[in-house]
């Protein structure tokens, strides 16, 4: 989805500083080809961050991800994505994205950082869309809303064998999808 002139023009209006992420208000998801289908889950604890400035070159983002906490509604499915045949939990217990450098490109607004999931790190780039300023949060703070998409492949992390033969068990593409809205942290 390309970005419109009036939202990258609203990002003029976004006061500089460092946004904590609000899980409460924020998710993080991913859908991957399973069988015939797709499996759609969560990640449901993460923290992080967004660092505006005048430039959007010179933002930044930072997210980490616990992995335990991947949530597709069958425990089945979810503690075997834990365990050492997917994310191998206990020796890589988070997923770690590093942003820096937001630009246009084609008309989109564009992240690009550096994903970590199973200790490899692979350049990715998140088509990012800013849903807007709330100077008059829920608390009277100030809040931005932005959504975030990208695909990987998960062999590039060393997640899982992508299937055997014809028959694909488990896709190798996987679209992550951030909903985040941030909090401005009050300057001191």
């Amino acid at each position: 989805m390309a970005a419109t002139l009036l939202e990258i023009d609203a990002l003029d209006e976004v006061p500089a500083g460092t946004w904590i992420i609000d899980p409460a208000h924020s998710a993080i998801g991913f859908s991957v080809r399973h069988l015939m289908g797709k499996v759609r889950g969560t990640f449901e604890e993460f923290t992080g961050f967004v660092t505006t400035a005048e430039r959007p070159s010179d933002c930044s983002a930072t997210a980490t991800i616990a992995m335990n906490s991947v949530n597709t509604g069958v425990r089945m499915r979810d503690d075997d994505l834990r365990s050492a045949n997917f994310f191998d939990i206990d020796r890589y217990p988070d997923m770690i994205f590093e942003g820096t450098g937001l630009t246009v490109n084609d008309g989109q607004l564009e992240l690009c950082g550096k994903l970590t999931i199973r200790g490899i790190t692979r350049d990715v780039a998140m088509e990012v869309e800013f849903l807007g300023l709330d100077e008059t949060g829920l608390q009277g703070e100030q809040r931005i809303g932005i959504s975030a998409t990208t695909t990987i492949r998960r062999s590039d992390f060393g997640v899982g064998a992508p299937g055997e033969g014809q028959k694909v068990v488990v896709g190798d593409k996987v679209t992550v999808q951030l909903d985040i809205q941030a909090v401005l942290e009050p300057t001191v």
